[in-house]
């Protein structure tokens, strides 16, 4: 499991020219799965979600989580995090988990993130998403469930 984690003033999600998800101060979340992924690391990344400190404290360190700044997550799927370019241009997507195992894995995700107490707002899996947000900071970390 991959997420993209990008500190965020505002993001939003529109589908079919409606918005989907919005946000204001919080991360903007990319998720993708991968083949061999299990629902079991969700409890980990979740902790490391909302332990993360990287929002400013009052000496303009990051030093904050988003529960210490009330902040939202906006969750996006994206399996093209999986997309892999090593042997020619074109993306592969052979890592990636099969459409119908991502979706539910995305549907249980967010699920479980809904636990933490944190507003959730969320895009469409597998449909034509736009997004629009003002990356603050910028503020931007990988996390990979493998290096948990």
């Amino acid at each position: 499991m991959r997420i993209v984690i990008q500190r965020v003033s505002h993001a939003s999600c529109t589908v079919d020219g409606k918005i989907t998800g919005e946000i204001n101060n919080g991360y903007l979340l990319l998720i993708g799965f991968k083949n061999d992924d299990t629902c079991d690391i969700f409890p980990k990344v979740i902790k490391k979600l909302v332990g993360l400190r990287v929002f400013e404290d009052e000496n303009g360190k990051m030093n904050k989580s988003i529960l210490d700044v009330n902040g939202s997550f906006l969750a996006i799927s994206q399996f093209t995090l999986y997309g892999s370019i090593a042997h020619g241009n074109r993306p592969s997507f052979t890592e990636a988990l099969a459409f119908d195992q991502a979706n539910l894995y995305y549907e249980l995700f967010v699920k479980e993130l809904k636990k933490s107490g944190i507003p959730v707002e969320c895009g469409i899996f597998g449909a034509d998403m736009k997004i629009e947000l003002l990356n603050d900071g910028p503020v931007t970390i990988l996390l990979d469930s493998e290096e948990l």
